[in-house]
């Protein structure tokens, strides 16, 4: 999500939305919804490609700009009311992960890209994994994986207004992005898992929920003016001073559905009044730079889940997972255009 230049409010809305399609929240769709013309997760990785350029050989097609951290997650126990999965059993995990901009750009000036987002990898003695990815967005600017690969082929002010008179969600993700605050810092930021998963008990009662990670640092709103005037890696050099100067946290809330709400739309946040649980506290006490850090050849595919959590009607994950495969494979492949330099950490 890149600002730059003074363009329609449509115009811009298109840009936000491409880049904010986080490789994490929407790429392709592979079980036919595209017929007869279906596309492919590599079509759809394609489509992230600039115009008139070449794809960021070596990294991620999109959110390209991050760095890697080490951590905990440290359970408080209360999360073993909603899943069996061990990770929400008392105790400390260990917790790898990615701070990165929704950009296609890994060298893009910070205070231009709009969307933040959080990669994690949580690992449990029992050798089982739950992967996520999020983004500081409340919601996903595409009610479903059709509908956001209509809007990656968005081509003009005509075919834009056009798809924004059929598709609300797009209009009401502009409007959070051009009104949403900023803050300076990842430190400060609220990550949202946008999908729903099923989490099933010891029991065997499953309850549909969607996740956040919420910062103990006080967010600071700072205007877009005052973000422009700072390097064009601030972002990066915040999280690893204030690391280095103490571990950072966030708390871990899970929000529980109303048998009322839907489960197969991100583009629509449940009620604030529904019932959450915290269930515990991630961890930052290390920062390392991608070209050398432990992160940079994760694939953060949602669909990696320990037992107790599974997917739900939501058709994003699987897609995701999808792509996420077609662009993992061709960054590894790459890895002569972004090698790795001096000692490994």
């Amino acid at each position: 999500m890149s600002e730059p230049r003074q363009s329609s409010p449509l115009g811009s809305l298109v840009l936000i939305a491409v880049i904010v399609g986080l490789g994490a929240f929407a790429f392709a769709y592979t079980a036919g919804w595209f017929s007869p013309e279906r596309i492919s997760p590599a079509k759809l990785v394609d489509a992230f490609t600039p115009p008139g350029g070449k794809p960021p050989l070596g990294h991620r097609r999109n959110h390209a700009k991050g760095i890697c951290f080490t951590g905990t997650f440290e359970a408080s126990g209360a999360g073993s009311e909603l899943s069996r999965a061990e990770v929400f059993a008392r105790g400390s995990y260990p917790v790898l992960g990615r701070f990165n901009l929704a950009t296609t750009d890994p060298n893009a000036a910070d205070p231009t890209v709009r969307v933040r987002g959080l990669g994690i990898r949580i690992t449990t003695p029992d050798g089982q994994q739950w992967r996520s990815a999020m983004i500081d967005a409340p919601f996903f600017p595409a009610a479903n994986p059709e509908a956001f690969y209509h809007l990656l082929r968005l081509s003009g002010a005509d075919a834009t207004k056009a798809y924004a008179a059929t598709h609300p969600a797009f209009v009401a993700f502009g409007a959070w992005a051009k009104s949403a605050p900023w803050t300076a810092s990842y430190a400060e930021e609220r990550f949202n898992g946008l999908n729903a998963f099923i989490f099933t008990n010891s029991s065997g009662a499953e309850h549909a929920v969607r996740w956040s990670l919420i910062p103990v640092a006080r967010p600071i709103i700072v205007s877009p003016d005052d973000l422009k005037k700072r390097g064009p890696d601030f972002l990066e050099q915040d999280i690893t001073q204030r690391v280095a100067d103490a571990p950072q946290r966030w708390t871990l809330v899970l929000t529980v559905a109303d048998p009322s709400d839907q489960t197969a739309d991100p583009s629509q946040a449940w009620p604030s009044d529904r019932r959450t649980v915290v269930a515990g506290t991630m961890v930052v006490d290390k920062v390392i730079p991608e070209r050398n850090g432990p992160c940079r050849d994760i694939n953060f595919d949602p669909t990696v889940l320990p037992s107790g959590i599974k997917t739900s009607n939501d058709p994003f994950p699987a897609a995701r997972s999808a792509a996420y495969s077609v662009s993992f494979n061709r960054r590894t492949a790459e890895e002569a255009d972004y090698p790795r330099t001096g000692a490994q950490p």
